[in-house]
């Protein structure tokens, strides 16, 4: 099976139509599903994940409704981006801090994942799938930032390098520099699923 069938089952390939949405409303319904499984996916955390998500719909429906429907998906996937960012860092002080106080490491709790309901699913095609899934959100977890960025507004955002570099506030060829070492250490990660 190779990675390119495994997003599919899991919804994570972005959809490649032409048309913009009409509506905020509809653009926000359109990307909510990506957007929280790029958040998992760097979060590692579903709660976290939600509330990531959801506070990147309310900035940009706050501050840029009145834009150009083709300036949406740079303006959310770049708040979200940030706002991964800050809970990432928060978290990080949350664990020093714990640490410190208990004289210990992280704790190591996990939330639970949020996995879509597919009810017509053949059972075989879906373990490949979470299992392609799981070993995908693992390896892409382990990416440096930036490179973890480049990788879900890219490949599985379906930005393209100008809307991408926007969203990440860097350069094009940074932006292409960065997905392709992401890409090189993902097929490295992930040869089992060529």
């Amino acid at each position: 099976m190779n990675l390119a069938a495994a997003l599919h089952p899991e919804g994570l390939a972005a959809p490649r139509a032409a048309e913009l949405p009409a509506t905020m409303e509809a653009f926000l319904a359109q990307v909510q599903r990506r957007a929280f499984r790029v958040a998992e996916m760097s979060l590692g955390n579903a709660d976290d994940a939600l509330d990531a998500v959801q506070d990147a719909m309310l900035r940009l429906h706050q501050h840029y409704r009145q834009h150009p429907a083709q300036e949406w998906s740079p303006l959310f996937w770049g708040i979200l981006r940030r706002r991964i960012t800050d809970l990432q860092r928060r978290r990080k002080v949350r664990s020093i801090v714990v640490g410190w106080l208990r004289g210990a490491g992280e704790d190591g709790e996990d939330g639970p994942v949020w996995e879509p309901v597919d009810v017509l699913a053949d059972p075989a095609r879906e373990i490949a799938g979470r299992a392609a899934y799981a070993d995908l959100s693992c390896a892409v977890r382990a990416l440096p930032r930036r490179q973890r960025e480049a990788f879900m507004l890219r490949m599985l955002e379906g930005l393209d390098v100008a809307a991408t570099a926007r969203a990440m506030g860097c350069s094009d060829g940074s932006v292409k520099t960065h997905l392709s070492r992401a890409m090189e250490a993902l097929r490295h990660k992930l040869e089992d699923w060529k």
